[in-house]
């Protein structure tokens, strides 16, 4: 039986998809399962996903709603959720088994480092982890791993369209502090250089702030998007 399943919400990534997945296949060799769940591409991404994953399926369109769904088919004890522009540091899946054995209700994330032109990245990049190790608190880009038993403790990803992962991060936070791991994903900063480095960071930290005061993700996702 697999013992970890690994859950990539996608929404027109057909141009990167397939190099996402093949960077997968090591530890699908090794008995990871592997799910893509689409939340309505209207470009090729299901098709050319198709062979390289072990499960494939159309979801509801939300991030939370489609990683949902994934935990949702499946198989394994442990649960990985990574986005489709994130890569994982060689020997994910050993160093997840590790870091959960030693507890029945864990869970945890990578360092990040965020691949660009701007030099700033690597400041984002640090200023990400070392806010992580402070609050318990993980995002999306540092690849959230958990077990079954954590991930339906904390009633799963709940049903918002943004700040999922922070909402996840602080009800998996009252079971067990989170494992930190120091070896890094590697994610997109094509967001970061599309919007400005600056502009991004005044724009999280603002959304940040507002949500922690009580503002409701509904309200804010219009402003990130």
């Amino acid at each position: 039986m697999t013992s970890l399943s690994i859950v990539v919400p996608v929404l027109d990534e057909a141009a990167g998809i397939v190099a996402t997945l093949e960077a997968l296949a090591p530890l699908r060799a090794r008995g990871a399962e592997l799910i893509v769940v689409d939340g309505g591409s209207r470009d090729a991404t299901m098709a050319r996903a198709q062979g390289l994953a072990d499960v494939v399926i159309d979801g509801p369109r939300g991030r939370a709603r489609q990683m949902n769904a994934g935990a949702a088919v499946a198989r394994a004890p442990t649960l990985l959720f990574l986005h489709a522009d994130t890569r994982l540091p060689e020997g994910a899946d050993r160093l997840i088994a590790q870091a959960l054995g030693v507890a029945p209700l864990a869970w945890g994330r990578f360092d990040v480092a965020i691949e660009g032109r701007s030099r700033m990245l690597r400041v984002v990049a640090a200023m990400m982890n070392g806010r992580s190790r402070l609050t318990g608190i993980a995002t999306g880009d540092q690849a959230m791993f958990m077990t079954r038993a954590a991930f339906e403790a904390a009633g799963g990803f709940p049903d918002q369209p943004l700040m999922e992962d922070i909402e996840l991060s602080a009800r998996l936070k009252r079971l067990h502090a989170p494992v930190c791991l120091h070896e890094r994903v590697i994610t997109s900063g094509r967001r970061w250089e599309q919007r400005g480095v600056w502009r991004t960071i005044m724009l999280m930290w603002r959304l940040r702030l507002l949500y922690a005061l009580g503002v409701s993700a509904d309200r804010l996702a219009p402003w990130y998007r």
